[in-house]
């Protein structure tokens, strides 16, 4: 099922949910007050504080963090086209005849990051994509030594290799930040106590003459879309927020390593 489907799915079974939990807090208090009028509030304003309290700290907690990871990703990406494209400009300085082989696998290696992260890595063919990346990681490592080698010059070394160090480590840190969560039992923790909330303001605005759809609709409904922004935000390649419009930075990359003037291949 597609994740947006199942994001909506459970934003929609919390809505209901609360509003189920409301009515239960109505109930609750409507047999309270036909046992005991006089004491059927007394004493609960400081533990639905304390709670309500509880529940606003979580969702700034669950929010805040998924929006900075979102962020995080946001700034990984133009890290990494800012590290592939120093490290393309640095094959200049690499003797001639190791150059093309070494610029076809920059130009594959580029795509495969794009199609990785495009498709999402929890796609059953990112295994596969993650093993042909560290094949062409080596395989560049190996030519760009083998060239620094064949050209003995000191600063060719100095340029090159840490250009392609910081290739690959910032590859590493985009791949292991997509695993980066909150923990699920932090999700379903905030999951329940939406609910436990929703029995406790049940009760509170609890009235014999009737219920008051705005209030209850209107909490039910807000909560439950701060839920759904917050996974959105965990998960930008899989729901309805995405991060397609910041992979720009990596297509413009690619469609200037198809330019001889701009890679230094340039026609004799």
């Amino acid at each position: 099922m597609n994740f947006a489907v199942e994001s909506l799915l459970l934003a929609g079974g919390l809505f209901l949910a609360m509003l189920a939990g409301m009515e239960a807090g109505r109930r609750i208090w409507l047999h309270r007050s036909l046992l005991d009028p006089e004491k059927s509030r007394q004493g609960t304003g400081i533990v639905e504080g304390a709670v309500f309290g509880l529940l606003g700290l979580l969702v700034a907690f669950t929010f805040s963090g998924a929006a900075g990871r979102y962020d995080a990703r946001r700034v990984q990406i133009v890290d990494e086209a800012n590290s592939i494209g120093t490290a393309w400009l640095r094959l200049d300085l690499l003797p001639a005849d190791v150059q093309p082989p070494l610029r076809d696998f920059f130009r594959e290696y580029l795509d495969l990051r794009i199609d990785l992260f495009r498709r999402g890595l929890l796609d059953e063919s990112a295994r596969a994509g993650l093993v042909r990346q560290a094949e062409l990681q080596d395989m560049i490592w190996k030519r760009a030594q083998a060239g620094i080698a064949e050209d003995g010059r000191t600063h060719v070394a100095t340029l090159v290799t840490p250009a392609l160090n910081e290739m690959f480590d910032i590859a590493t840190a985009r791949t292991t930040a997509t695993q980066m969560h909150v923990p699920n039992i932090i999700l379903l923790l905030l999951c329940a106590l939406a609910i436990l909330c929703s029995i406790l303001a049940g009760s509170a605005m609890a009235i014999p003459e009737g219920r008051n759809w705005l209030h209850m609709t209107g909490f039910a409904a807000m909560l439950s879309l701060t839920v759904l922004v917050t996974f959105d935000l965990e998960f930008p390649r899989r729901g309805f927020i995405r991060l397609d419009a910041a992979d720009q930075p990596l297509f413009e990359l690619r469609e200037s390593l198809k330019s001889p003037q701009a890679t230094g291949e340039f026609k004799q």
